[in-house]
């Protein structure tokens, strides 16, 4: 028998789920049934990927991002309308 959680969580018995074939990570579809739940192991597979697509994919965001950066402009630090001494003598009387 399992519990609902207080963050309506489930889990499913280890037998029941070795039954189903319902493994770590799996996408499981719920469904309302006449007096129940319905419960049923998602067909749809994460299709892994392999190593030469992963690092396609990296190179891929890695330049993006230095494109990103580069179209930045950095403030020089006395472009910032304020002074680090500023910060130590605000709202203090001396």
């Amino acid at each position: 028998m399992s519990k609902v959680t207080s963050k309506l969580q489930v889990t499913i018995p280890k037998s029941l789920a070795q039954q189903c074939g319902i493994q770590s990570g799996d996408e499981i579809e719920w469904a309302a049934a006449a007096d129940g739940i319905r419960l049923t192991p998602s067909t749809i597979k994460k299709a892994s990927l392999t190593i030469e697509t992963r690092l396609e994919l990296f190179d891929a965001a890695t330049l993006r991002q230095k494109k990103r950066q580069r179209g930045r402009q950095r403030l020089e630090s006395g472009d910032r309308g304020w002074v680090r001494e500023a910060l130590y003598n605000r709202g203090r009387s001396r």
